[in-house]
């Protein structure tokens, strides 16, 4: 299903640099299997597929059934892991302009994102475009207190009851979140709210598979049985180490040999629009699982061909500390052929007739040809087509890469200590109670650097 091809990374990275590393992937998978690696307790993801599948989805599919014929618009509130991978897969599955379809072509409501940013002018932006509709909320969030979803729920809720009634509002809000405690929790017992459940061993960035994910993807007619079942195939097959089979696992070994020769940034190139927020949520899962302990490879992405015309010069002749990693499917069933224009001036007629989707992929082998022989390795990642099916199995895929990864490192791949440095000082920037003290310090620091 997923192939990793290293063609076009040889020319910086020998097989034996790779293989070399089979005794320490050994090591990572049985920790993993044997919950006995750093952060065991976050390990759930790891046979959710057949776990989600086997226990059954008839209660999220009622639920969601239930959306898609009554509301005009789905928001989906939440920030990082609990909206990135149902923005992700919803965005590779939908058409690009879905919102703009009528509603027979959709065949459910028009679907939004919020609480992933702070901007009063973005919510304001929103409310007018939901104005009119019926629209229902998807709240994500396991505690119910991190600051953007519960600024914008908070935000939605109250406007959601001015044009619904209390009584209305409460059967239009889902609240996905944790099974007994938190905020969010309290609320949703207390006002009645439809409620899915954040499994206790799996973070926020392994989550899509789970009713994070599951509850508004469904929401919008993406086949999350088929996702699943992609990704079950993938944890039946990723079962063994080796690193001549796994290809998940040689991912892992590549770009940690890559790593130790200096090449301290990843880029995650694709060439379909339509993958952009799935590089979005890789970069989560990366930054945030190996960045730590002052190490970890730097995931970025960029959008071919377009940012090939913004950085491409840096790419190819810039800071030799890169590598590439090229995402493509092999079919996509885009038929557009070039048309024929023989007294046209534009130079193109060579290609008349031709596929945009061959121009596109030939583009991509001279753009891998060139970066490789410029000091950039690239590895290519490649599945069948754009189903739901392929998706689920790449969503493991690089999860289990990830994890390996990490431990690979040397670090724990299922903590994120560093996230919460920068919200201490927001609190006492914004007068939370219980920050006095940091708010002082901070405002004499301020006033020093004036």
């Amino acid at each position: 299903m997923v192939t990793l091809d290293l063609s076009f990374a040889h020319l910086e990275l020998h097989d034996d640099e790779w293989i070399q590393l089979q005794p320490y992937i050994n090591t990572a998978h049985q920790q993993l299997h044997k919950k006995e690696t750093p952060g065991s307790d976050f390990l759930g993801w790891l046979h959710l597929p057949s776990q989600t599948l086997d226990r059954g989805l008839d209660n999220l599919l009622e639920v969601a059934a239930e959306v898609r014929e009554h509301a005009d618009a789905l928001v989906v509130v939440g920030i990082g892991g609990s909206y990135l991978g149902a923005r992700a897969a919803f965005e590779w599955v939908q058409p690009p302009y879905y919102n703009q379809l009528s509603r027979e072509k959709r065949g459910g409501p028009e679907i939004y994102f919020a609480g992933n940013q702070l901007s009063g002018q973005a919510m304001e932006d929103l409310l007018q475009v939901l104005e009119g509709k019926r629209v229902y909320l998807n709240v994500i969030s396991k505690s119910g207190t991190t600051t953007e979803p519960a600024v914008a729920f908070r935000v939605l809720r109250n406007w959601l009851v001015r044009q619904s009634g209390e009584d209305a509002a409460k059967k239009q809000i889902l609240a996905t979140t944790d099974k007994s405690k938190g905020a969010l929790r309290t609320l949703a017992d207390e006002e009645g709210y439809k409620t899915f459940v954040i499994p206790d061993d799996v973070g926020g960035r392994y989550s899509v598979l789970t009713p994070v994910g599951l509850l508004p993807l469904a929401s919008a007619g993406v086949d999350i049985r088929m996702l699943l079942q992609g990704a079950r195939e993938a944890e039946e097959k990723y079962a063994r180490s080796d690193l001549t089979e796994n290809p998940a696992y040689r991912y892992a070994a590549v770009r940690n040999a890559l790593y130790r020769k200096g090449k301290t940034a990843e880029i995650l190139a694709y060439y379909e629009p339509s993958f952009q927020m799935f590089a979005e949520w890789w970069k989560q899962l990366y930054g945030e699982s190996e960045g730590k302990d002052n190490k970890g490879i730097f995931p970025v992405s960029v959008g071919y061909t377009t940012d090939l015309h913004s950085l491409g010069q840096y790419i190819q002749e810039g800071v030799r500390n890169l590598f590439e990693t090229v995402l493509t499917v092999d079919y996509n069933g885009d038929e557009i052929q070039i048309p024929s224009q023989p007294d046209s001036e534009d130079g193109l007629e060579y290609l008349a007739d031709k596929t945009l989707s061959w121009v596109n992929n030939k583009a991509r082998v001279a753009t891998q040809l060139a970066h490789a022989d410029g000091g950039v390795p690239n590895l290519l990642i490649s599945i069948p087509d754009k189903t739901e099916k392929s998706l689920g199995h790449l969503f493991y895929f690089f999860e289990l890469a990830c994890a390996a990864s990490g431990l690979l490192l040397g670090v724990n791949p299922f903590n994120q200590p560093g996230v919460e440095a920068y919200k201490v000082n927001m609190f006492a920037l914004l007068g939370k109670p219980g920050f006095e003290e940091q708010s002082q310090a901070i405002r004499e620091r301020l006033n020093s650097l004036r």
